[in-house]
C-alpha cells in the first residue's frame, strides 16, 4: 500500500469554467447572506474532461451501469505529439507498445491537442481522431480504456463517421475517455489509470476526474 501512498499522481482532467463549452454556473448561496457559498452547475454530459457510455449513440449501457474495476488498470502512453491535424490514428503508429499490449491494459494518446482548448474551430473541428483499423484493433486486443484529448474520438462533423467509431469500441467493450489534458506531464511510458465518472443514473456520458499513479505496474 505504502507504494501507492509515495506514487506521483498526474490529473489529466480539465478544470471547469466558463472557457469550457457546454458548462455555466450561477450563485445558489452566499456566505455573507446565507451563511456558506453553493453554486448551481449546469453541464453539458460530454463537456471538458468525461466518459462516453454505449447509450451515447444509441447502444445499450449507462455511465452508471460501470463497474469500479473497469475504471481502473495500466495504461500505455502513446506518444503522438507530432500528429497532424485532422489526421487519422493508425495501429501503426503505436509503435512497439502494439507489440507489449496485454488484454486489459488501456491507451492513451498524446497528441498534445488539449492546447487548442482555446480555439474551438481547432479544437473541435480539426481533431485527430481514431481510424476504423485502431478502433477494430482495439476491440481485438481487448482495451479496457481509451483515452484521447481531443473532445471525441471521432469526427463530430460527420455523422456517420462519429457513429461508427463510438459503436465499434461500444460494442467490443473498450471505455471511451475524452477531452484529457496534462499527458505531457507522464514521464513514464505504462502508468495506472484511473477514471471516475459522475454516477448519473441512466446516464449517456458524464464529466470524470482522471488521474494517473505513475508506479511500475
Amino acid at each position: 500500500m505504502q507504494h501507492l501512498l509515495d506514487a506521483k499522481a498526474i490529473d489529466l482532467s480539465l478544470a471547469y469554467d466558463d472557457s469550457i463549452s457546454g458548462y455555466s454556473e450561477a450563485t445558489a448561496r452566499e456566505l455573507g447572506k446565507d451563511g456558506w457559498n453553493a453554486r448551481t452547475l449546469q453541464i453539458y454530459s460530454h463537456a471538458g474532461t468525461h466518459m462516453d457510455a454505449p447509450a451515447h449513440f444509441g447502444l445499450t449501457g449507462t455511465i452508471d451501469a460501470f463497474e469500479p474495476q473497469q475504471l481502473m488498470g495500466p495504461a500505455w502512453v502513446v506518444d503522438l505529439s507530432d500528429i497532424s491535424a485532422g489526421a487519422l490514428i493508425s495501429p501503426q503508429q503505436l509503435g512497439g507498445i502494439a507489440d507489449q499490449v496485454q488484454p486489459g491494459d488501456s491507451l492513451l494518446l498524446r497528441t498534445g491537442w488539449s492546447r487548442h482548448r482555446h480555439d474551438p474551430s481547432t479544437y473541435r473541428n480539426q481533431l485527430p481522431r481514431i481510424s476504423t483499423e485502431l478502433a477494430q484493433w482495439c476491440v481485438e486486443k481487448g482495451i479496457k480504456m481509451l483515452g484521447v484529448e481531443p473532445p471525441s474520438v471521432a469526427d463530430v462533423n460527420d455523422l456517420e463517421e462519429v457513429t461508427r467509431i463510438h459503436q465499434l469500441l461500444f460494442r467490443g467493450g473498450v471505455i471511451i475517455i475524452e477531452g484529457l489534458t496534462n499527458l505531457s506531464a507522464l514521464s513514464r511510458p505504462k502508468v495506472w489509470l484511473i477514471a471516475l465518472p459522475l454516477k448519473i443514473r441512466a446516464g449517456d456520458g458524464a464529466p470524470a476526474r482522471v488521474i494517473a499513479l505513475e508506479i511500475e505496474v
